[in-house]
């Protein structure tokens, strides 16, 4: 069940020089339910042993857990859900391999697969790069708010805005459709990690 607004994807190199586990630990700390392990670039032992790395910072904290697109990590360390990059396996074969009630969300840039990630039974996407962004510079140009209407209109399924989101950009990305934002930089690379999620928490009314 997708219950959360904000969807907080971590990326150790956007940490402003702290670890990935301490800076995802305060921002939950400071509310975020939701957050994504994205390290594409890590092999699956070294991103097991961060995502466990991550999970002993969080402690009693249980915020919703995904891993993105590597699912022996996702069902070694028993995170709730898996994030399926746009042309990923399909989310039956993904269901097929996670414990039953594992939440699984898919990125996408365009309606069409927004469209296409509902019908296979993704129960969330994150759609953009809305706004400019370097993290989302390999997606090409941002799509604009225009296209996340498009998308968010066509699906029943809850649309994240995603790539260049701020909290003073939230407000119009909701006006267009989407059920909530996903963020980077907006938060992991701040100064005050905890006061620019309570950033988030005022423009959205709740995380």
């Amino acid at each position: 069940m997708v219950d959360f607004r904000f969807y907080l994807i971590g990326d150790r190199t956007r940490c402003a020089g702290r670890s990935l586990a301490s800076a995802l630990g305060q921002a939950c700390r400071a509310g975020v339910r939701a957050l994504q392990i994205r390290e594409k670039d890590l092999k699956t032992p070294d991103l097991l042993a961060l995502t466990r790395e991550v999970q002993a910072d969080l402690g009693s904290l249980r915020p919703v857990l995904m891993v993105n697109g590597n699912l022996e990590v996702a069902a070694a360390c028993g995170a709730q859900g898996v994030h399926l990059p746009e042309s990923a396996m399909p989310v039956r074969e993904a269901r097929e391999a996670l414990p039953p009630g594992t939440l699984i969300g898919r990125s996408t840039h365009g309606t069409e697969s927004a469209l296409a990630a509902e019908a296979e039974g993704s129960e969330f996407v994150t759609f953009g790069p809305v706004y400019e962004t370097p993290s989302k510079a390999g997606f090409g140009p941002p799509v604009g708010l225009r296209a996340l209407a498009e998308a968010a209109g066509s699906v029943t399924i809850p649309v994240f805005a995603l790539g260049g989101v701020t909290p003073d950009r939230t407000r119009a990305c909701l006006e267009a459709g989407a059920h909530g934002v996903a963020a980077i930089s907006a938060v992991l690379s701040q100064p005050d990690i905890p006061a620019a999620v309570r950033e988030f928490e005022k423009t959205l009314g709740g995380l």
